[in-house]
C-alpha cells in the first residue's frame, strides 16, 4: 500500500572496525518500529551465529549473478577484491519506502554513490575513528584477520575516509553512546519520531 508520503532513505557508511554495526543496532533500537534495517545480501558464507534471513540473505554465486542481471540490486559491488559480492536488494528498500517507512542502510562510500545516483532523497551519514591509530587498534583487536587483511582493510578506510567529507553528515565515534545520540539528534531534525 502506497503511503501519503513516501518514507526516507538513512545511508550510514564508515570505514571496517569503526563501529558501524554496533551504532546501527542501537539507533534501530531507539527508534524502534519508526526504521527498519535493510538486510544485505553477500556470497560470503554465514560466519558462526550468523542468520540467513537475519543478518544476512546468503546467496549463491550464480543466484547473486542471476539477480544482479536482472536488476534486482539498488547497489552491489565486489568487496575487497575478494570474490565475495555484497548488496541491497530492491525488494529491501522499495515495499517500505512505499509505504511510507525509513529504511536504514549500512554499506559502503561506493555503494552509497550508486543508491544516491537511484534515489532522489537519501540521509547521508558518515562515521569516522577519532584517528586511524585507533581505527587500527580496533581492526587488530577484533582478531579475526591477518596482518594482510588488516593492511588491506586500513588502505581501502584511507580513501573513504577522503571520500567520506561528500557525505551530509559526519559523526565521531570516539564513544557509542555520544555517537548514537547524534545519529538519532539527525535522524529527529529530519523528520523521524520515535514510538
Amino acid at each position: 500500500m502506497q503511503a501519503a508520503e513516501p518514507g526516507k532513505l538513512v545511508v550510514i557508511s564508515g570505514p571496517s572496525g569503526v563501529g558501524k554495526s554496533t551504532l546501527v543496532a542501537q539507533v534501530l533500537e531507539r527508534f524502534n518500529s519508526q526504521l527498519k534495517p535493510s538486510i544485505s545480501a553477500t556470497t560470503r558464507e554465514p560466519r558462526p551465529g550468523e542468520r540467513d534471513g537475519v543478518d544476512y540473505h546468503f546467496l549463491g554465486d550464480a543466484e547473486f549473478e542471476r539477480r544482479r542481471a536482472k536488476g534486482d540490486f539498488l547497489e552491489c559491488i565486489e568487496v575487497f577484491s575478494r570474490g565475495h559480492w555484497y548488496g541491497t536488494l530492491w525488494s529491501e528498500v522499495g515495499p517500505s519506502l512505499e509505504a511510507g517507512k525509513w529504511v536504514l542502510l549500512e554499506i559502503d562510500v561506493d555503494g552509497a554513490q550508486t543508491v544516491l545516483d537511484k534515489v532522489d532523497e537519501v540521509i547521508m551519514i558518515f562515521i569516522r575513528p577519532n584517528s586511524l591509530e585507533e581505527l587500527e587498534r580496533r581492526l587488530r583487536s577484533r582478531g579475526t584477520e591477518n596482518e594482510e587483511a588488516i593492511r588491506r582493510r586500513l588502505s581501502v578506510a584511507q580513501r573513504e575516509l577522503e571520500l567520506g567529507s561528500q557525505y551530509e553528515y559526519q559523526v565521531v565515534n570516539e564513544t557509542a553512546e555520544v555517537a548514537v545520540d547524534e545519529i538519532c539528534q539527525i535522524l529527529q531534525d529530519r523528520g523521524l519520531f520515535n514510538d
